[in-house]
């Protein structure tokens, strides 16, 4: 009998081992996607193909307390024996013998990977030995180490969560480095019946699971009696939490760049992406409905992106959250004007204490205006740039070169975008292209190092290096955005640039800009380390009436540095080739800025072209003119005396003037035209009511 016995055992061993098949270790090894921040902490998970939130883990992060009690609720001897436990067995087979069924399975943790390899979980005598002929082969395969991870990785914890970590964060909220006694023992005791213990679904047999575990851990000295009853006291949580979801936009592209990475490091430093998105968030509400905001920081010492915020709020439709304003093309309104006044520094054209007439000027038909429709006349470039004057920083450009610009620009890294791939033209100086908000980033992060241009980073590599594969060094000089004296000289004049009322965050060099039509709202600015760019506006590119850079991005700019750091490191010191002091210490030919014609040697300058200013082209006049107040017409420019002509019949003006008045007869449309001294004209045509 005795031998019958065995030789029956060993056949049902051999037929188990047969039955077995193969280990699918290949998908036990598919994870969910993971993005995390440059110190490994969880930015975003993707769940698998399969819709299961498996996530990545390692024993070495997972709290001690949860691995005792696992190990003695689960399988005490679990480093000591070959996948199967011969006492546990044994004592399976007692139960069995006393009780007519199985009562305990006595199975290992390396019999549980098994099953969950397999995917069935079979108590039948003969599903027990496939389960232990599976171990064993498991265990002749892998190290323990290796087995309890992919422990870790695929217990089930209810719905599509898999793995201890998936199930701390949608649990707890929290990764599984710190549990409490009690969240421990439920993680322990949740994957004996997963379905029937779900913390969201039945909460008090979770809780009656987790006071055995408790009970099992006091017995086995994991843990205290005392602290056992602390534990069973704890409350147990009825929902789940949802999974980070920092830098979505990003994240998103990112993954989509490299599909095969199954772990993608990132540059961001989570805390400061997650108050980031909050403060884009707070502030696009307080701003009015559908206004977005996009913010970016940078470490323009390496390059690398601390924190990238494309939208106020990713699921809030009302804003268009999904749409990434970090990479939209938008127009920079007056953020382009350092880069302008820049390169004029560089050749030599003009300084900071350069003085320049703010006053009318035409450009064949092109005739920019100031944002106040107001003429400043004579200031210097450092005040032009300070006030954000139109005007000064059109003529500066119309000698640097529109063109010169784009091709700086694109030298350092970024290429500016015009309608229909038309030519750069003067309205660059006003915002007259396309770019991003990364783009203006990088481009700043130059200025802010000194004119060497620099490439932004979001990847790290496994070693948590920038990747090798992007630029993170300084470009070589012929890749430089604008001379060290030059971009000093610009620096210097941003970093006097008053900040907005109630503003945090100390001092910086900063400017602003708004955008044609009140569509973009911009604030950049940089200290010796950090650059920062914020935008504000709607991502339908509609107008928001009234909407500043100022008003509207810069609170953001200063509140962002504040929440970087409490101290601003220093700027770039001053090099030793800059001139200093006054208009009067400058040298001749950088005392006033020469438009093209001007003749420095006889102290004549080119006259500006004769522009009526007053009634505008195309404007209606009230009635009220009509047989009542005389209407007072204005010109900018030109070279005296000047001549009036009311649809071609002149009107008597005083020759020293630039105004005359005009009393009109009837209503109807009229044609004015002025004619300066040296025969240059103007034309306006109205409408009287």
């Amino acid at each position: 009998m005795a031998l019958t016995g065995a030789a029956t055992t060993y056949g049902l061993y051999v037929k188990a081992f047969a039955d077995a098949g193969p280990l699918l270790l290949d998908e036990a090894k598919a994870t969910s996607v993971t993005v995390v921040d440059r110190d490994e902490r969880l930015l975003r998970a993707f769940t698998t193909t399969a819709g299961n939130w498996r996530l990545p883990i390692d024993p070495k992060d997972v709290d001690q307390h949860y691995l005792k009690m696992l190990f003695a609720f689960e399988d005490k001897r679990f480093y000591s024996h070959h996948g199967v436990d011969p006492k546990a067995v044994l004592r399976a087979v007692g139960q069995l013998l006393r009780h007519g069924r199985l009562v305990s399975g006595g199975s290992t943790l390396t019999m549980q990977v098994s099953r969950l390899l397999d995917g069935k979980h079979e108590r039948t005598a003969s599903g027990k030995l496939r389960q232990m002929a599976r171990a064993i082969n498991l265990e002749r395969k892998l190290s323990k180490t290796e087995i309890l991870k992919l422990y870790l990785r695929l217990a089930p914890f209810g719905g599509n969560l898999e793995g201890v970590r998936a199930a701390s964060l949608a649990y707890f909220g929290k990764e599984p480095r710190r549990l409490s006694l009690g969240e421990a023992a439920l993680l322990v005791a949740l994957p004996q019946s997963p379905e029937q213990r779900r913390l969201d679904r039945n909460p008090e047999a979770a809780r009656r699971a987790r006071n055995r575990v408790l009970d099992r851990a006091v017995a086995a000295h994991v843990i205290t009696a005392a602290d056992a009853a602390r534990a069973k006291t704890e409350r147990v949580v009825k929902a789940r939490y949802a999974f980070p979801m920092l830098a979505p936009h990003l994240t998103e592209t990112q993954v989509a760049t490299h599909p095969k990475d199954d772990i993608i490091k990132l540059t961001l430093d989570r805390p400061l992406q997650a108050s980031l998105e909050k403060l884009a968030t707070e502030q696009a509400r307080l701003i009015g409905d559908k206004v977005s905001a996009a913010i970016v920081v940078a470490d323009h010492q390496t390059g690398e992106i601390l924190a990238q915020v494309g939208s106020a709020g990713y699921m809030d439709t009302g804003r268009q959250g999904a749409v990434d304003m970090a990479t939209a093309v938008r127009s920079p309104g007056s953020t382009l004007k350092p880069f302008i006044y820049g390169l004029a520094f560089e050749a030599g054209l003009a300084h900071p204490e350069t003085l320049i007439d703010d006053r009318a000027t035409r450009f064949g038909t092109y005739a920019p205006k100031n944002f106040d429709e107001n003429f400043h006349g004579t200031v210097s470039i450092r005040e032009a740039l300070e006030q954000s004057l139109n005007i000064p920083a059109v003529r500066v450009l119309a000698r640097v070169g529109p063109g010169k610009l784009v091709g700086r620009f694109r030298r350092a890294g970024v290429d500016a975008r015009f309608p229909d791939k038309s030519e750069p033209t003067l309205a660059m100086a006003l915002g007259g292209t396309g770019l991003t908000l990364e783009e203006m980033t990088q481009l700043y992060a130059s200025l802010a190092r000194g004119g060497d241009s620099i490439a932004l980073v979001h990847r790290l590599d496994e070693r948590g290096r920038t990747l090798a594969a992007t630029r993170v060094k300084p470009l070589v000089n012929a890749h430089r955005l604008m001379s060290p004296l030059a971009a000093w000289y610009v620096t210097d004049i941003l970093k006097d640039a008053p900040p907005p009322p109630n503003a945090k965050g100390g001092r910086f060099a900063y400017k602003t800009g708004t955008s044609y039509g009140y569509r973009d709202a911009w604030a950049i600015g940089y200290d010796g380390k950090y650059v920062v760019a914020a935008w504000v506006g709607k991502p339908d590119n509609s107008s928001v009436p009234g909407i500043l850079g100022r008003t509207a991005a810069a609170p953001i700019l200063f509140d962002a540095f504040a929440r970087i750091s409490e101290k601003r490191a220093p700027l770039q010191s001053m090099p030793a080739n800059a001139i200093t002091g006054t208009n009067a210490d400058l040298p001749a030919p950088l005392k006033r800025w020469r438009d093209p014609g001007d003749d420095p040697a006889s102290g004549r300058f080119l006259e500006p072209p004769v522009l009526i200013s007053f009634p505008p082209d195309q404007s209606e006049i009230e009635g009220a003119e009509l047989g009542g107040d005389p209407l007072i017409l204005k010109a900018d420019g030109g070279a005296l005396p000047l001549t009036w002509l009311i649809d071609g019949t002149p009107i008597e003006s005083n020759p020293h003037s630039r105004e005359a008045t005009w009393q009109p007869g009837t209503a109807g449309f009229a044609k004015l035209t002025v004619i300066d001294a040296k025969g240059r004209t103007d034309r306006a045509s109205i409408r009287l009511r």
